[in-house]
């Protein structure tokens, strides 16, 4: 449980936890720090704990996984942060004492599922992994964390517009990626999709890669041009089915990529799971499968 981060109320996790206590043995952990998660998860799975149920945004959610990653323990996300994407794409209920509910309802059924996750230098990700310009973007909405509780959606809107016009450098391309013997160069931004949407606006999904689900492996779309135009056409897109995005000559897009190299020009951003993670000079993506049970509606 993610205390800091979470839009639920004292009351409000007092009455989850009581909930979930009535039929099952209940040990609550607050997480403190980053990467604190991880290490309450790991020590869950090596104590023989069924199920870690997470209450907090998507980077606590990250981080859980990874410490579930290759482990029989199951993975349930309670929503408790801003968009909470991860659990919406799997079909759980915005309202976190709703989603209770429906966790309890997939507990009484043994109601698991075991996926595959993406992976880039060694950490897991659930939906997605942004390069350049979209983790530029996270990067601006992570200094103003306060305000992310509150106003997620229109803080992001507003981040995204600053940083394109003020703090993000235009004049030349980032990065290539190699996917296979395929070198796409000149690259300003992308986006490594494990699942579909890429996030919310509000209640609306963004989609980048339709194809993208639970049972697939990375899509992979690159931007290959930072001009106005073709970048709103793009976000246009996303708001609606995807399919103009993908057929822009400036956009190119993979799908079912098992493995893939990024390789910088200089260093460049990159954010896991809405998480900014620093700037890189190479990333090294690859699926792996069969790595994480989770428990589903």
């Amino acid at each position: 449980m993610n205390t800091s981060a979470s839009g639920v109320t004292a009351r409000g996790r007092v009455v989850i936890q009581k909930a979930l206590a009535a039929d099952h043995e209940v040990h609550v952990a607050e997480t403190s720090r980053r990467g604190h998660a991880t290490r309450l998860a790991q020590g869950a799975a090596a104590a023989g704990a069924d199920v870690v149920a997470v209450l907090g945004g998507d980077g606590t959610l990250n981080e859980a996984a990874n410490g579930l990653a290759g482990t029989d323990t199951a993975l349930a996300p309670l929503p408790g942060g801003s968009t909470n994407v991860f659990a919406r794409t799997i079909g759980i209920a915005r309202d976190p004492l709703e989603a209770t509910g429906q966790l309890l309802s997939s507990l009484h059924r043994h109601s698991y599922r075991r996926i595959g996750v993406g992976c880039v230098n060694g950490r897991r990700f659930l939906f997605h992994t942004g390069l350049g310009f979209d983790a530029a973007v996270v990067a601006r909405v992570e200094r103003r964390n306060e305000l992310k509780r509150y106003a997620g959606h229109p803080l992001f809107v507003a981040s995204a517009f600053v940083t394109w016009f003020r703090h993000y450098d235009h004049s030349r391309p980032h990065f290539a990626i190699q996917i296979g013997d395929e070198l796409v160069d000149g690259c300003y931004f992308a986006i490594v999709s494990k699942t579909s949407p890429y996030t919310f606006l509000g209640s609306r999904p963004v989609v980048v890669a339709p194809e993208a689900g639970l049972d697939s492996r990375l899509s992979v779309t690159a931007f290959r041009t930072l001009r106005f135009a073709p970048v709103m056409a793009a976000v246009m897109s996303a708001l609606g089915s995807g399919k103009v995005l993908r057929r822009h000559p400036r956009l190119v897009h993979h799908a079912d990529v098992g493995s893939l190299t990024v390789l910088g020009s200089g260093p460049f951003p990159y954010q896991v799971d809405g998480d900014h993670l620093g700037d890189v000079d190479r990333l090294d993506f690859t699926y792996e499968e069969d790595a994480l049970t989770i428990v589903v509606p």
